[in-house]
C-alpha cells in the first residue's frame, strides 16, 4: 500500500514529496522529489517563522496558499510518476512550522498548510497536525522522525546514530542489541550558516561550504557559542529557528570586529561541534553516524564532522540505499499509515510525552 508524505522543513527551501511503500520491512521509498516554493510564499513563510509580532491575515493567507500548493504539487507528481490517485491510501501532510515553543507556558507548536485544501484538491485522505497531540501529552512535539529512523536503520550488530541536518539538526541513537531509542534536537543545522550568507551575500545557502572554507575560525566567538544553553541541555529537547536565526548571530558578534567570512567559518565550526558534541555525550562511542537532510551536501561541514567523530564511521543515508533528501517526507507518509492503523507515532523516550499517542487528524478525501 502506498502513502505520500510532504514536508517543508525549517530551511524553507522547497516542498519534499515522497511516495512510501509500507508493505516491505523496512518500508521503501518508491518515488521522491523536491519542488521549489513560489518566491513570494517562501518569503512570507520565512517572515512568519521569525520571532515577534505576526499578522493573523498573513498566517491565514499562507495557510491557504501552502495548502493549495501542496495539493497541486502532489497531483503533478503523481501524474509524472504515472500513479493514479486511487492507488494512494493517504497523504501525510506536515506543512510548515511557523512557531515551535515547547518550553513556553503553555507549550505549543504550530504548523500551517491547510489539509482541508490538500484533501479537496487531491481527493485523497489526508492526515495532518501530527505534533500537537504529543505536546498536549506533555512532550516536545519533536523530533518525531526517530521512530521512522528506527524502522529504517536499526542494525542488530552495529550501533547507529542517525543525524538529520536540516535547518535544525537532530540525532537518533539506535544501540545494537537493544530496542531502546533516544532522539533529540542537537542545535543548529543549516539555520545559522544559511542566515548569515543570506544576510551578507544575498545567497540562499553556502554551496559546499565554499565561503566558510575561505574564512578562519574566530576562537573567541566559537568559545562563546559553545556555551549555548540549548546545546548543553539534557534531552528531551527540541528547538527551531525562533532560537537560531540572524538575531542570534547578531547578538553573538556584537562588539566583535570580525570579517564576515570568518563569522561564516565560525558558524560552520559551531554547527559541526554541536552535532559532534551530542554524539559524543549521548552516543555509544563507536558505530555508524548516518547523515541525512540538506546539510549532508555541505562538503565542508561533513569534513568537519568526519574529523570530529574519529570513533565513528560517518555515512550518508544514500550509502545504505535510502534517499537522504526524501527521508523526512517519507516519515510523514509512514506516520499517516500508522494513524489510520491506530498505531502511535511518537516515542515518549524521545519527546518526553506521558505515553505513546496516535498522532494527527484525518481530513477525508472526496
Amino acid at each position: 500500500m502506498r502513502y505520500i508524505g510532504v514536508m517543508t522543513g525549517t530551511s524553507v527551501d522547497g516542498l519534499d514529496v515522497a511516495v512510501l511503500d509500507v508493505t516491505p520491512t523496512p518500508p521503501r521509498i518508491a518515488q521522491c522529489t523536491t519542488v521549489a516554493l513560489p518566491g513570494a510564499l517562501a518569503a512570507d513563510l520565512v517572515a512568519l517563522g521569525k520571532p515577534g509580532k505576526d499578522e493573523i491575515d498573513r498566517a491565514g493567507a499562507c495557510d491557504a496558499a501552502l495548502g493549495e500548493f501542496i495539493g497541486k504539487v502532489i497531483l503533478d507528481c503523481l501524474g509524472s510518476w504515472r500513479i493514479d490517485p486511487s492507488q494512494v491510501r493517504a497523504i501525510g501532510c506536515h506543512g510548515q512550522t511557523i512557531r515551535h515553543r515547547p518550553d513556553s507556558t503553555p507549550p505549543f507548536t504550530l504548523q500551517i498548510g491547510d489539509p482541508n485544501r490538500v484533501a479537496e484538491i487531491t481527493g485523497i485522505d489526508t492526515v495532518a497536525d501530527m505534533r500537537r497531540r504529543d505536546v498536549a501529552a506533555g512532550g516536545q512535539g519533536a523530533p518525531l522522525a526517530p521512530l521512522f529512523h528506527d524502522a529504517l536503520f536499526r542494525d542488530g550488530e552495529r550501533h547507529r546514530i542517525v543525524v538529520n541536518i536540516g535547518g535544525i539538526a537532530n540525532a537518533t541513537m539506535l544501540p545494537a542489541g537493544s530496542d531502546s531509542i533516544l532522539g533529540f534536537d542537537t542545535g543548529p543545522g543549516n539555520a545559522l550558516v544559511d542566515a548569515w550568507i543570506r544576510h551578507c551575500k544575498d545567497q540562499p545557502y553556502d554551496q559546499d561550504g565554499a565561503w566558510a572554507s575561505r574564512g578562519h575560525v574566530a576562537q573567541g566567538l566559537l568559545d562563546a557559542l559553545r556555551n549555548d544553553a540549548f546545546v548543553l541541555r539534557t534531552p528531551p529537547k527540541s528547538t527551531g529557528k525562533e532560537t537560531y536565526n540572524l538575531d542570534y548571530i547578531s547578538r553573538a558578534v556584537a562588539r566583535r570586529d570580525l570579517p564576515s567570512v570568518d563569522v561564516q567559518a565560525t558558524l560552520l565550526e559551531f554547527t559541526a561541534w554541536s552535532i559532534a558534541n551530542a554524539v559524543e555525550r549521548w552516543g555509544p562511542g563507536t558505530g555508524d553516524v548516518v547523515t541525512c537532510g540538506g546539510g549532508r551536501h555541505n562538503r565542508a561541514l561533513m569534513k568537519r564532522l568526519e574529523s570530529s567523530l574519529s570513533g565513528y564511521r560517518v555515512l550518508r543515508a544514500d550509502d545504505l540505499g535510502v534517499d537522504g533528501d526524501a527521508l523526512e517526507a517519507a516519515a510523514f507518509a509512514w506516520f499517516a499509515h500508522r494513524t489510520l492503523a491506530g498505531l502511535p507515532s511518537n516515542a515518549p523516550a524521545v519527546t518526553g510525552a506521558d505515553g505513546s499517542r496516535v498522532l494527527g487528524a484525518l481530513y477525508p478525501g472526496k
